[in-house]
């Protein structure tokens, strides 16, 4: 198993949780993104800078994912893809993206991304709350144990 981080919008106290985890678990933790990224120097963490462009970043973790890789991304496309390949998503926020919900996801965030187009403000996303960040934290967890108990 191996990380993958649609790191342009993934925020700092997330890819901190990833940071340690990767550490303490000895799973490879790669970051992607079209700009250049600080990562702690670690056998197990490294960053992969992308061109500039729509999805390149997402098209780059898509290319490198192998069935059975965790995919963190707030990014619902991406994780349909990821999920399609046999890998899993999480969001930032903990939530684990699945089989089972992610039409109806994806069905959502173009039905926002239509009133967006017509002028009506829907606001964007709340602040990462510590709950986030708990709720992320314990699905991380879930997941590398489960990738260790495979190996």
């Amino acid at each position: 198993m191996r990380i993958w981080v649609d790191a342009d919008a993934c925020p700092v106290a997330v890819k901190e949780i990833l940071f340690r985890s990767a550490q303490r678990t000895e799973v490879p933790l790669t970051l992607v993104a079209n700009r250049l990224l600080r990562v702690p120097a670690s056998p197990w963490i490294n960053a992969v800078q992308v061109e500039h462009g729509f999805d390149v970043a997402d098209a780059e973790i898509v290319k490198r994912l192998e069935p059975g890789d965790l995919v963190i991304t707030s990014d619902i496309p991406l994780a349909a893809e990821v999920i399609e390949r046999g890998g899993q998503a999480l969001s930032p926020r903990g939530e684990m993206f699945s089989p089972e919900t992610i039409r109806a996801q994806l069905t959502l965030r173009d039905f926002m991304d239509t009133l967006r187009a017509s002028g009506i403000q829907t606001g964007g996303p709340a602040a990462l709350s510590q709950n986030d960040r708990k709720n992320f934290a314990g699905h991380l967890d879930r997941c590398l144990a489960r990738a260790v108990k495979r190996d």
